[in-house]
């Protein structure tokens, strides 16, 4: 009889770590999900920030390749932030290797 009540018990162990490895699957699915918000910095932020940029160094005014649509004008301020940034990293790291 302890022999069957041991069986069930161990069975139901199976089952519940089964359970559990399930919600801790869902849970981690809930945590990583997406809010909106800013985005990361993925293939399609990337190709529209190197448009901006390919925009910008050839001559182009800000309102100019805002005027074209592609870009909020705060989008636009953002990546010329970032280009900048970007730039004095670059002048940063060559004056140290000078």
């Amino acid at each position: 009889m302890k022999i069957t009540i041991l069986d069930e018990a161990l069975e139901r162990i199976k089952e519940l770590e089964k359970e559990v490895a399930e919600l801790k699957a869902e849970n981690e699915t809930l945590r990583n999900r997406n809010f909106g918000g800013r985005k990361k910095h993925d293939e399609a932020w990337m190709a529209a920030y190197n448009d901006f940029m390919l925009k910008y160094e050839s001559g182009m005014t800000l309102m100019e390749i805002v005027a074209e649509g592609d870009v909020s004008r705060r989008t636009a301020y953002r990546y010329l932030a970032y280009y900048k940034e970007l730039q004095k990293i670059a002048g940063t790291s060559k004056s140290v290797q000078k």
